[in-house]
């Protein structure tokens, strides 16, 4: 039996659970999360959810834990919401944000701005000396992982100078430049 699938999940107050057609809907303070579930039973009862599969079989498994774990990530995003912070390293690299859409200048001869999703709010943290900070929040944590990871994309921190637009904590492992 799949650890993570067996455990249940209390369901904190001011969170609202539907499961109906195979659909799992979690309302919150924060928003609203919709999630299909296929070939697991999921009973909820008494502010617990449960998960339980009907047979042994390796896609089976497999489901039981994710569904288990994605129903967990969307009462804790609705609750308290996720955050992901984006910092730039780089001579020049600025960040701007007006309202959703986000204005990146990271070496390239144009800036690239970029249109965000409603879900995901924006905000950008210049601080003299400091390295530019991008900060993003939403209730969707699959959503906000997407656009982190879309971000980055534009410039991934390269090894030999650390450049590029790295998680906030991120360690990027380095190579030694030319021998002399």
């Amino acid at each position: 039996m799949s650890r993570i699938g067996k455990s249940p999940i209390t369901i904190p107050e001011g969170v609202n659970v539907d499961f109906k057609d195979g659909f799992v809907t979690v309302k919150g303070k924060l928003g609203e999360l919709k999630q299909e579930i296929n070939d697991i039973e999921v009973n909820v009862e008494d502010n617990v959810i449960s998960f339980e599969r009907s047979s042994e079989k390796s896609d089976q498994k497999a489901k039981h834990g994710l569904y288990r774990a994605l129903v967990n990530n969307m009462i804790e995003g609705v609750t308290n919401g996720f955050t992901k912070e984006l910092e730039l390293v780089g001579v020049g690299y600025r960040a701007s944000n007006q309202g959703q859409k986000l204005d990146l200048a990271v070496g390239y001869s144009h800036n690239i701005v970029i249109d965000l999703a409603p879900e995901v709010k924006v905000e950008t943290i210049s601080e003299k000396g400091k390295n530019p900070v991008v900060k993003l929040t939403s209730h969707d944590k699959q959503l906000l992982g997407q656009v982190a990871a879309k971000i980055r994309s534009f410039r991934v921190p390269e090894p030999y100078k650390g450049k590029g637009i790295k998680f906030k904590g991120e360690i990027i492992r380095r190579k030694a430049g030319k021998s002399a």
